[in-house]
């Protein structure tokens, strides 16, 4: 059983979602882009002082370009990669997202 046999939507959705990751990415990775960040942009001031802005958003911004590589590769290859690889995708992104979590609350304080 392949990949591309358990997709049941349309292939444009995937490829709409690898363009909004990638675009988000390239803002967060450019060091702009804070109000994305859930969390920080709704801290107060002196919150928002404790932490380096743009180490924070090039963090986020490294966290989903992974998960658009991801995101690219599924689409590509979904005719060629097993279906097991969307635990393994499940997997890569949860780690991901707590390895953002972990980095952004300690390499991302000033």
């Amino acid at each position: 059983m392949k990949l591309a046999d358990l997709a049941t939507g349309s292939d444009w959705i995937v490829w709409i979602v690898f363009v909004l990751f990638v675009v988000l990415s390239i803002i967060l990775l450019s060091g702009h882009g804070s109000w994305f960040i859930s969390g920080y942009n709704t801290a107060s001031k002196e919150e928002k002082e404790k932490y380096d802005e743009k180490k924070l958003c090039r963090t986020m911004g490294i966290g989903m370009s992974i998960i658009a590589i991801l995101e690219l590769t599924m689409g590509l290859f979904e005719n060629i990669l097993p279906a097991f690889f969307a635990y393994i995708a499940l997997g890569i992104i949860l780690v991901d997202v707590v390895v953002i979590i972990i980095l952004g609350n300690t390499l991302c304080r000033k």
